[in-house]
């Protein structure tokens, strides 16, 4: 029966099923449902708009599981995943999967071709002299210095990561935290309160949660719910997995608040191919959430002088 369910899934399989009549009106349905779980969590979301840059206050940044090169069609192709990154056209991309999982974990993207296609540079994360990233977590920059880095291993079941990097970008102070999280609900828990501390290090400034999160059930359910205190309400509405039917909102872009102003998924021909996931960006604008966190910043001190 789980094969059978997970079948469902199989590219090659769902081309042959949707010749089927009695598929196409579950297909209908089952998207018809999804589609309207969308539009909750979508009416609570910021305004819809498109993902641009709209000046040197924003910045659009984007998070990519690439899925080690292999597209839904099997083939290992490097190039279509450079392609559906210049296709992004983001200022910040953070890549999942980006290594080897075994052996001497090698990179799998070919660095100068990606620079020259995309503007984008690799920001050295890895302990490994081929490596892209921190256990798969790589990060691309086309403005700006890194200004600290840190690398956490993650505890739970299975060998994980993530890394927090303070970013001197054109529009101002950032603290990106790039992260692939585990397969089981408890590891990830243990994950997200890691993550959550290694954030109150240092000085405080906007901070925006980008990767493959794994989660897939919104509300209390939710291995990040935790996350809810200190970056507000979380949409559950951009699904992106699997990259030919996407169905469960996998990949996350989570901000400070007032930080992220809009999100999309990239769903083009490319990208449907070239990945299992689909990739995710979003326009962040920095100077209204420094002033969000002056607000903040404001309320405590009066609530302590009344007190």
């Amino acid at each position: 029966m789980i094969k059978s369910r997970l079948a469902f899934l199989d590219p090659v399989l769902l081309a042959r099923l949707r010749k089927n009549p009695r598929f196409t009106s579950l297909k209908t349905r089952l998207r018809a449902r999804l589609l309207a779980m969308q539009a909750v969590d979508l009416a609570a979301a910021t305004p819809g708009r498109a993902v641009k840059a709209n000046g040197d206050h924003e910045v659009v940044v984007a998070s990519y599981n690439i899925h080690k090169c292999v597209g839904t069609d099997g083939r290992f192709d490097p190039a279509r995943i450079i392609g559906v990154i210049a296709e992004l056209d983001a200022d910040v991309v953070a890549i999942q999967e980006a290594d080897k999982r075994f052996g001497r974990r090698n990179g799998l993207l070919d660095i100068k071709a990606l620079e020259k296609r995309t503007g984008l540079s690799l920001i050295p994360t890895s302990e490994r002299p081929g490596g892209h990233g921190w256990h798969g977590n790589a990060l691309l920059l086309r403005k700006g210095k890194v200004l600290d880095m840190r690398r956490l291993a993650l505890p739970g079941a299975e060998p994980r990561g993530a890394l927090v990097v303070d970013l001197d970008l054109p529009a101002g102070p950032l603290r990106l935290v790039a992260a692939h999280l585990g397969l089981l609900r408890r590891s990830r828990r243990w994950q997200v309160r890691s993550i959550l501390d290694a954030i109150n290090e240092g000085p405080p400034m906007p901070t925006l949660l980008v990767g493959d999160f794994n989660e897939w059930r919104p509300g209390r359910k939710s291995s990040l719910h935790e996350l809810r205190p200190v970056f507000g309400p979380l949409v559950h509405a951009h699904f992106s997995f699997p990259s030919y039917f996407p169905v469960v909102a996998l990949d996350r872009v989570i901000g400070s608040p007032g930080l992220v102003t809009a999100m999309e998924v990239h769903d083009s021909e490319l990208a449907r191919v070239a990945s299992d996931h689909l990739p995710l960006k979003a326009t962040i604008d920095i100077p209204a959430a420094q002033k969000e966190m002056r607000g903040h910043e404001d309320e405590l001190v009066l609530t302590e002088l009344g007190a």
